[in-house]
């Protein structure tokens, strides 16, 4: 019969991959219910992404990083492992990556802040893209 854990540590095996393919589809690459969004206009569309990010983006990375910081604490005092036979070694490092992941999109909602001030105070054209042909021919 395997041991008793109150944290399996295979749950963590799975998470880095999530966050690296959150961080890759930031820009515009997430779902949303795109009932009213599409028909706004830009102006429009900078508000209603700013005002997320402020409220919903911001205060959920900060708990998680407080939510996490004691878990991830202790997890390096141990220097934790898994208690399963052939399993990761290294689990404080995997949980080390839940407040490293919680302070990046931190910086990326920052960023994308500032890009939506930007658009709405009328100095950024919302349909540059940070990548265009003309860019890349420089390359």
């Amino acid at each position: 019969m395997p041991p008793s854990t109150p944290f399996p540590t295979t749950w963590a095996r799975p998470c880095p991959d999530y966050w690296i393919v959150k961080a890759l589809s930031w820009h515009d690459g997430h779902v949303r219910v795109d009932i009213f969004y599409r028909d706004m206009s830009p102006r429009k569309k900078a508000w209603v992404d700013l005002l997320g990010t402020v409220f919903l983006l911001l205060p959920v990375m900060i708990f998680t990083i407080a939510a996490s910081l004691g878990y991830v604490a202790k997890s390096w005092a141990i220097f934790e492992g898994s208690p399963d036979a052939g399993g990761i070694h290294g689990v404080f490092l995997l949980k080390t990556l839940i407040p490293l992941f919680a302070g990046l999109m931190i910086v990326q909602g920052l960023v994308e802040i500032l890009r939506n001030a930007l658009i709405i105070s009328g100095r950024l054209d919302p349909s540059t893209k940070d990548h265009d042909a003309a860019d890349e021919e420089r390359l």
